[in-house]
């Protein structure tokens, strides 16, 4: 019972490749970090379609993660009075990411043929 709770922990802190896309949007947009100019920037970003519903399902689950949270802004006449829900990473979120990056570069370290040596990622 413990093993499967710890496990069940540790899935839950963990980024998936599109939840790591997501939060590193989140991080770049800044205050502008609402779900249709996230969507947008994936768009651009990637030159992948995504859904509106795929990123508000993440952002979603994001929170529930404790990576993400969120505020209403004020509302636009653009948006004829309606009012954006923005998002902000917390220190978690920047953590995991962080934790995600040192991850994937001692992998592509660990690779020789791409590595090249080791990899000078200086953040």
């Amino acid at each position: 019972m413990f093993y499967n709770l710890v496990t069940y922990i540790m899935k839950e802190t963990k980024l998936g490749d599109f939840e790591e896309t997501i939060l590193l949007l989140v991080g770049i947009l800044d205050k502008e970090a609402y779900a249709f100019k996230i969507s947008e920037e994936f768009e651009a970003q990637t030159e992948r379609a995504v859904s509106i519903g795929a990123v508000h399902s993440t952002l979603n689950r994001l929170a529930e993660k404790g990576f993400l949270t969120s505020e209403m802004g004020a509302s636009t006449a653009e948006r004829g009075g309606r009012r954006k829900r923005i998002y902000t990473i917390t220190a978690a979120g920047q953590r995991a990411l962080k934790e995600s990056r040192d991850f994937k570069v001692s992998l592509w370290n660990q690779y020789p043929s791409l590595a090249g040596g080791n990899l000078n990622f200086n953040f």
